[in-house]
Formats: structure tokens, sequence, C-alpha cells
């Protein structure tokens, strides 16, 4: 069976910009474009980027959920925020996610604005009820649309960069002892069995494509659950051309963290899995396992403290499967 767990590491950088951290020129170019003053500030409790991030109370009496972020923060969240501002251009209107009103990029600060929609994050350890739902919304996104072609990067340019964390670790010996005994009680299997994980992972880049859009990162933090919808959140690492079941796999690790299930069980019921390769599924797996794995082993990144935690425990889960395969 695998690993449950009643706690796992929060979806949370460690630090956000609040309001009032904010230049005051940024400040000032999201009232203008908003074009109503702030009364308020809700901040965003979860999700990985150390900017800016929550619903702005405006004085003419709307809501508008709002980003902002620079290097300064994070060297990398610049180019995520601009890459989310392309996604939102395409994504299909049958996705349910919400409406970006406007975005913003003087080549420092990158902002976006998006409509405020209501509702909650799955409660964890994961309620029967909120996976079901989100499960369900999973099936919808695949049934959901397909971006023209050429409108969003194919999914397989991402795998073969993350398929590379096997040989990565291959050619690191100490980043290799690191994850071994990170990865406990996968260790030592783990050293064992690297060349395996370099075979199945080589052919994760075939094995991930269709014709599909994928969200590309989803878990309980990047979901928010309304009475009659399933929002999916946060999109900067959307792709086109993706299996069907991709997104399924690619959260069913982080579920299995916060005690949702047995994510071998999960996938194989879901309806999105129907007729799907098993060694297609096996690679892909093993392609995002070297991901978490090596990425578990790195120096934290500027301003998101918690992210190596919490690829730690989603590489302890996929192993977990992997294993069992």
């Amino acid at each position: 069976m695998t690993t449950q767990r009643s706690t796992a590491p929060a979806a949370f950088g460690g630090s956000r910009l609040g309001w009032a951290d904010l230049p005051r020129h940024v400040r000032r170019r999201i009232v203008e474009l908003t074009g109503a003053e702030v009364i308020s500030e809700t901040s965003a409790t979860s999700g990985f980027s150390p900017g800016f991030a929550g619903v702005l109370e405006l004085g003419d009496g709307t809501e508008v959920f709002v980003k902002a972020v620079s290097a300064e923060q994070n060297p990398e969240s610049p180019e995520l925020a601009r890459s989310e501002i392309e996604v939102a251009r395409h994504l299909p209107a049958a996705v349910p996610a919400p409406r970006m009103r406007w975005s913003d990029d003087d080549g420092t600060w990158v902002i976006l604005a998006f409509d405020a929609v209501s509702g909650r994050s799955p409660e964890l350890p994961w309620h029967p009820e909120d996976l079901e739902r989100v499960l369900g919304a999973l099936t919808q996104l695949a049934e959901a649309g397909r971006p023209a072609a050429g409108l969003l990067r194919p999914l397989a340019k991402d795998m073969a960069a993350m398929a590379q964390g096997w040989d990565l670790l291959a050619d690191d010996a100490a980043a290799l002892t690191r994850a071994r005994l990170a990865l406990a009680p996968h260790g030592d299997w783990l050293a064992d069995n690297l060349g395996r994980l370099q075979g199945w992972a080589a052919d994760a880049v075939e094995a991930c494509q269709g014709d599909h859009l994928v969200h590309g990162d989803l878990r309980a933090d990047n979901v928010m659950l309304a009475p009659d919808t399933v929002w999916l959140i946060d999109w900067p690492h959307a792709a086109g051309n993706g299996a069907g079941w991709y997104d399924l796999l690619t959260m069913l690790p982080s579920v299995a963290m916060q005690a949702g299930g047995d994510p071998a069980e999960i996938f194989w019921s879901q309806p999105t899995t129907r007729g799907a390769d098993r060694d297609a599924v096996r690679a892909v797996l093993a392609g995002i396992s070297g991901y978490f794995v090596h990425g578990a082993v790195q120096p934290a990144p500027t301003g998101i403290t918690n992210l190596r935690a919490f690829q730690t425990a989603q590489g302890i889960e996929a192993l977990d499967w992997l294993r069992r395969f």
C-alpha cells in the first residue's frame, strides 16, 4: 500500500508580498488599470510564488484578484507570470479558469488581474467528496476543448526537460547520495534501479503526447471549490498536445502525500485512463518522479523555501507508485 500521511508540507513559498510591500509605482499602476481605489486586500495563503497575490476590494464595490512579481522576489517568477498571460489568452472557453481582465509588464514588474472567483481550497487531508469533485473536473478538462495548434507550447517540450532528472542524478554522485538519504524508504531501491529509471524516463517524451490541453501543475492549492464549479487556477505551465490522463497522473503523488488514497487505484478508475498504454503511463511516471527527486535535493530557490520539502514528499509517493507498477 502507498504511504498515507495526515500531514504534508504546505504548498506555500514561505513569504509573500502584501499590498503595502509593493513599490508605490506598482500600486499606482494597479489602481489605474482597475479604475478604482483599493479599499482592502485579502492575501492568498497557498501557492509558491513569493510575489503579491490577493483579492483586492475596490472602491466601486467590485473585487479583482491580482498577482504582481519581479525578479527581486524570485528570478524565474516574472517569466512564469508572462507565460500565464500568454496561456490565459488562448484557453478554450469551456475550461473552468478565472477570466484574465488585464495584464501589464514594464520589463521589471509583471502584473496580472483576474476575475475574483469565490470558493475554497480542498480540505486536507483530502475528503472523499472533495476529491471526487476534483477528479470529475479533470475528466471535464480532458474533454473541454483543445487550443489551436501552435498557440501553446507542446507538452513534449516540458517533458523533455523534466525527464532528465534521473540522468542528472546519475552524473552527480553527491546529489544522488542526498536523494538516497532524503527519499527513505526508497533510497536503496533508487540507487539499485537507477538504470531502469533512466530507461523508463527516456520514453516519457513520446509517451506523454496526445491532443489534449493540460494544466501541467495541478495540486490541491491550484483548485478552488465553489458550490457549482471546480475552478482550476494558476496556469503558467499549461501546454497543448498532451495525453488526456497527464494531469491526473501528475496530480496524484500530491494527493497521496495528503492522504487522499492510493494513486494507482485512483488513476486506473478514471474515465481518462481507459485504454491507456501501461508502458506509456510508466514512462511518464518515471519522468515526473525523476523531476521531483532531482529537484528535491537542489538548493532552495530564492523566496520559495518550502518547495524542496514539497518535492521530496511528492517524490516519495511517486516512487512508491512506480515500484508497485
